[in-house]
């Protein structure tokens, strides 16, 4: 268990060994929620909502099949890595 302290703000750090734990890095966003008078943080997860307006785009170029497969491939391996206890993640080549 981890302790933090709460700013004039509102706002608190998230301790280094959670955020290795849940692979956190600058940038991430969170979700909140209130459980039984707990508060409960999860990293936000995309939703189909993000989608929206990012397949048309007249000025970029279509990609090939193969580098979908490569782009799904690079996601799942860093979604994989970010799964891993801190102490076994190699770093990112």
């Amino acid at each position: 268990m981890s302790q933090g302290t709460l700013t004039s703000k509102g706002q608190t750090t998230i301790p280094k060994e959670i955020r290795d734990e849940l692979g956190l890095k600058a940038g991430d966003q969170l979700m909140y929620r209130v459980d039984k008078g707990r508060i409960v943080i999860t990293p936000k997860t995309g939703s189909i909502r993000d989608l929206i307006g990012i397949f048309h785009d007249p000025n970029r170029k279509p990609l090939t099949v193969a580098e979908m497969d490569e782009a799904i491939g690079k996601a799942v391996m860093e979604r994989y890595e970010r799964s891993l206890p801190s102490k076994r993640r190699e770093p990112a080549k």
